[in-house]
């Protein structure tokens, strides 16, 4: 019992440490700005297009907006925080124990915090628009939906672990740049079917500004699960020669 009470308080004290702090912080700002990014070309989409939820141009708009957002911000954060930018990867690698269950709830809490922020800006300055949510279509149902939104977080999770695998060399801007047109093909692929979203602070923090819930599951369950079993999956199936404490997350 005390053996276990004293490994808990190292974790504790783990994920406050100044370069946990630091950690943080960068994984607010880069969701921020990738919630904004994101979001934002959303917004924009439907101000530009009478009716853009049957336009096809619209659907290409958040495509490229998420993957550019999702490269521009990895490549800044990659380095101190681990870019994780989605509560999916956070809980793929605290699954994995490549960070600790303390500092992947604080992680969880930047991203949540960082994308209502987010939404909330867009609401208060872009006048005359509401922030748009992430829905299912009216022949989905909520589980299929969240079965291809944990595909998608699936195959972004590995690409994700594989970008920053060192056994692949160095990590460049070619690696965050693969990860970005993942994330840009996910939204091709599901956005008129699950919303496309395989991010649950975004499809959280727009639900929260824009006052709508609904199917926020779908966001959730689905993408943790994929997540989870695509992180064990490479690190235990895949390459399981790489020690679980080397070179992904904080």
């Amino acid at each position: 019992m005390a053996t276990s009470s004293v490994t808990v308080s190292y974790r504790f004290h783990e994920s406050v440490t100044r370069n946990a702090l630091r950690s943080y912080l960068s994984e607010f700002i880069s969701t921020f700005f990738y919630v904004f990014l994101v979001v934002g070309a959303g917004m924009s989409s439907r101000k530009l297009m009478a009716d853009a939820s049957v336009n096809p141009t619209s659907l290409i708009v958040v495509a490229v907006a998420s993957a550019f957002a999702l490269s521009s911000v990895l490549y800044i954060a990659w380095d101190i925080s681990g870019g994780h930018v989605n509560p999916a990867v956070t809980f793929a690698m605290a699954v994995g124990g490549h960070i600790s269950v303390p500092t992947a709830l604080f992680y969880w809490l930047s991203q949540l915090i960082a994308s209502v922020m987010a939404c909330l800006v867009l609401r208060v300055f872009v006048v005359g628009m509401h922030v748009p949510s992430y829905s299912i279509a009216q022949e989905m149902t909520g589980f299929g939906a969240s079965v291809l939104e944990g595909i998608l977080t699936f195959v972004l999770v590995s690409t994700v672990y594989a970008a920053r695998d060192p056994r692949r060399g160095l990590m460049s801007s070619t690696g965050v740049l693969v990860v970005g047109l993942v994330a840009g093909a996910s939204v091709l692929a599901a956005a008129p079917f699950s919303g496309g979203s395989i991010n649950p602070a975004c499809a959280f923090g727009s639900a929260a500004i824009s006052g709508s819930f609904s199917n926020q599951a779908v966001y959730w369950v689905g993408p943790l699960i994929g997540a989870s079993i695509s992180g064990l999956l490479y690190d235990y199936v895949l390459f399981p020669s790489l020690p679980i404490s080397q070179g992904i997350g904080l």
